[in-house]
């Protein structure tokens, strides 16, 4: 850990509230598909719950992404975290006396995935306006670390929580499980609230806020006219919006129906999240031997890693003990780390500075906006396919789309460093 780093103030606040908001949203990660499964046991049902947080996040995160570039990223992310209080807090409320019917899921669901919209831009930009440039480089390895140790803790303590919880007495006594689930994820928000207003922000240069007097609409569009000009760019994010669309959207549903229907126990699902994040964060932790592998073109890296995530997809419908699907998932963890630094790592050499958060906006809006409709559709699909099958084919799409990528474009020649100053 970086000494001079962790002796900066505003990064000790910053760093405490992400890992008590990021704890805290695992416990509602694990809660709220089985809630949805508690109160329906229905596929589709969990599919447009799922759609229900992601296309708000999807459809306003751009806009998110340029208001936060205008006005202060602090306030746009204190204001995300009140109305996360507020609507946890009525989840948890609804789920202890037993009254969150499907509606008020539905409701409370989307107005999640609406406050994710702007807390996720804001929470990125945050780091430089509150943390010297110099020291910029230790504290986003400082932070991702911890992310990462948060996604590996959160879901194994809300598991825990869950078993310890439960107990005998039936659905009522999951639902109050539920409850504090939530409860929890409610206290965290209010906690990393008090912690991000100890934060002072740095000020702006003169030239600082480029968006002050630019319309955000147009903001918007020239993002997304950069990323399309740019070949490598533009093959890279429509080949991971095909991912997102086949198989992204899909293991939403499938991991926590698999955990429902085959493992029975929603402590499982909280401990399958878990290794997986193990596996992640073994992943990053080898990040650093990406400079080592140069001779390896990025994309056919990147091809290599989904081909093979693919292969270890394909059999975990079949598992029938939780030791199984962590022996799948594990690797699986390792491959999706590993590729995430890269991911990352290029986009931030191959775009320009000024461009930057936009840039990202649209890779995260890749992801959000096509991974619901694959929910949903997955949720309809399920009642005519076994979740066996469904593991298969997702497997085998994301094997089939690495080849056809490979095979047909670009992609496997695109290098990890940038061919020059400026995007190509």
């Amino acid at each position: 850990m970086n000494a001079a780093a962790w002796r900066d103030t505003n990064l000790r606040w910053l760093m405490s509230g992400s890992v008590l908001s990021l704890v805290g949203d695992q416990f509602t990660m694990i809660a709220l598909p089985w809630l949805v499964l508690q109160v329906t046991g229905d596929a589709l049902a969990l599919g447009f719950v799922i759609a229900l947080m992601s296309v708000p996040r999807a459809v306003f995160i751009l806009l998110g992404g340029a208001l936060v570039d205008r006005y202060s990223p602090k306030r746009v992310m204190m204001l995300s975290k009140y109305a996360s209080v507020v609507l946890l807090g009525a989840l948890a409320t609804l789920t202890w006396h037993g009254q969150a019917t499907l509606p008020a899921i539905y409701v409370l669901a989307f107005g999640i995935g609406l406050a994710q919209a702007f807390a996720m831009p804001s929470g990125t930009a945050m780091l430089p306006r509150a943390v010297p440039p110099a020291l910029l480089p230790a504290a986003n390895g400082m932070l991702m670390g911890l992310r990462q140790l948060s996604m590996l803790a959160g879901p194994l303590l809300a598991a825990l929580l869950l078993a310890l919880s439960s107990g005998p007495g039936g659905a009522g006594a999951d639902l109050r499980a539920l409850a504090l689930a939530f409860a929890v994820d409610c206290a965290s928000f209010v906690l990393s609230a008090w912690t991000l207003a100890q934060v002072r922000m740095l000020p702006l240069p003169a030239d600082g806020n480029t968006l002050a007097h630019e319309p955000v609409l147009r903001a918007v569009g020239d993002g997304l006219a950069m990323v399309w000009r740019d070949v490598s760019l533009r093959t890279c994010f429509l080949y991971w919006g095909l991912v997102s669309l086949f198989v992204g959207g899909a293991l939403q549903v499938a991991l926590p129906l698999l955990a429902s229907d085959t493992l029975r126990s929603a402590p499982a699902y909280g401990v399958l999240i878990g290794v997986h994040g193990a596996g992640t964060l073994l992943g990053m932790a080898a990040a650093p031997l990406l400079p080592k592998l140069k001779a390896v073109p990025f994309g056919a890296l990147l091809l290599a890693g989904d081909a093979l995530a693919g292969l270890l997809l394909m059999p975990l419908g079949a598992i029938d003990a939780a030791w199984q699907g962590g022996a799948l998932l594990v690797p699986l963890g390792v491959i999706g780390g590993f590729l995430q630094v890269a991911i990352f790592t290029w986009i931030q050499r191959r775009v320009p500075p000024r461009m930057l958060g936009r840039a990202m906006s649209i890779f995260l809006f890749i992801f959000m906006g096509l991974a619901p409709l694959s929910a949903a559709a997955t949720g309809w699909l399920l009642k005519y396919m076994s979740l066996a099958t469904l593991f298969t084919a997702c497997g085998a799409i994301l094997v089939a789309c690495a080849m056809l990528a490979w095979l047909w474009t670009p992609m496997r020649t695109v290098a990890l460093e940038p061919p020059g100053s400026q995007p190509g």
